[in-house]
């Protein structure tokens, strides 16, 4: 039992010398871990100052005397060394700089400036052109890169197949007749609701044709304009008389009805009537003829190509182009009547548009 204990206390003793090693490592690695968090704050503090100083700074932000002495030190001995690649540095970058103001200014020009309108422009192209910078000013010039140029550029010398008197976008892909594709929606809208508009006409017709009942005679050739919206504005009394020709011209997608490019009425054209060598005022439209009541003698010959009518389906125009109308029935045929209605080109971007609803708004 003695030596039990003995060796029991002689282990435990035995036990307690070799467990002080073990205390001293538990000691000392407290101060150990102690530094390492020091060590990964000072690190992230670091990292953090360098990230949020905007570039260059630390060049200008150098506390000591010593670092600001190196510097300049250092700036003048190594500028006689690289003094030609310096310069040709410096010049290269001068001339990056020059082309970025440069480009800049062209930029800004046709917004803070009219001097660069061509000077032989006339009186109407260069108040679309005030007009057009005041919208610059007010919302953005970015997208109105088309537009600048078509105000700028209205070159007389186009093609005699087509030419717009007020106003012609560049770069708009065109031709006379374009397919159902490019306003389909809208096509679809009006050819559904063709039953219901010829009715309204009709009823508007037998009431006769008198300029006190809303009618617009134009010229002596029989052809008269019951219009719903004229140079964008709405005629509200001819629209209460049509009143679901109304409601489905509203539902329309692509409706010119804010600007003066746009229109929308029943066109009438009697026996006999033709109308010849006319071009629209613009490219950014195209003129939507939904027919009503066609006789089989009225032809449509638009850029040097013929089409006729058909009740009950529309026909897109690019009324740009030069246009000729002619119905060569009798009395016995009667008026040939379409519904127009003026549409945007496709081509035309949703900018572009707002910005030539603001330079054609609307005289009230």
């Amino acid at each position: 039992r003695y030596v039990a204990g003995s060796e029991g206390s002689g282990s435990v003793g035995g036990g307690g010398e070799e467990l002080l090693p073990c205390r001293s490592l538990a000691l000392t690695a407290r101060p150990l871990t102690g530094l390492l968090w020091t060590l990964l704050v000072l690190f992230l503090w670091y990292c953090y100052r360098v990230g949020s100083d905007p570039p260059g700074s630390g060049k200008l932000k150098g506390g000591s005397m010593r670092s600001s002495m190196s510097r300049s030190s250092s700036h003048v001995e190594v500028e006689p060394i690289g003094g030609a690649a310096a310069a040709k540095a410096s010049a290269a970058i001068g001339l990056e700089a020059g082309e970025e103001e440069e480009g800049a200014e062209n930029y800004l020009a046709p917004v803070l400036s009219c001097a660069l309108f061509p000077a032989q422009a006339a009186a109407g192209s260069r108040k679309l052109y005030v007009a057009l910078q005041e919208y610059a000013k007010r919302y953005s010039w970015a997208g109105m890169g088309r537009i600048h140029k078509g105000l700028r550029h209205q070159v007389n010398e186009r093609s005699s197949i087509q030419k717009p008197h007020l106003f012609c976008l560049p770069d708009v892909p065109s031709v006379p007749f374009f397919p159902r594709d490019a306003h389909r929606h809208d096509i679809e809208l009006l050819e559904a609701n063709s039953p219901i508009i010829l009715s309204e006409f009709q009823a508007v017709y037998q009431r006769g044709i008198e300029t006190k009942l809303g009618w617009t005679c134009q010229g002596p050739k029989g052809q008269a304009v019951f219009p719903l919206y004229n140079a964008g504005v709405c005629v509200a009394a001819n629209c209460r008389s049509c009143p679901c020709t109304y409601r489905a011209l509203l539902s329309l997608r692509t409706f010119i009805g804010s600007n003066s490019l746009g229109s929308a009425g029943f066109w009438l054209l009697g026996p006999g009537a033709s109308l010849g060598g006319a071009y629209g005022p613009t490219n950014t439209r195209l003129r939507c003829h939904l027919g009503l009541l066609t006789p089989l003698q009225c032809e449509l010959v638009v850029g040097g190509e013929p089409q006729c009518w058909s009740e009950g389906h529309c026909l897109l125009v690019d009324d740009s182009f030069l246009h000729i109308i002619s119905h060569n029935g009798t009395s016995e045929d009667g008026p040939r009547v379409i519904f127009s209605i003026d549409l945007w080109h496709p081509n035309v971007a949703a900018a572009e548009r707002q910005a030539l609803d603001y330079i054609f708004a609307p005289e009230q």
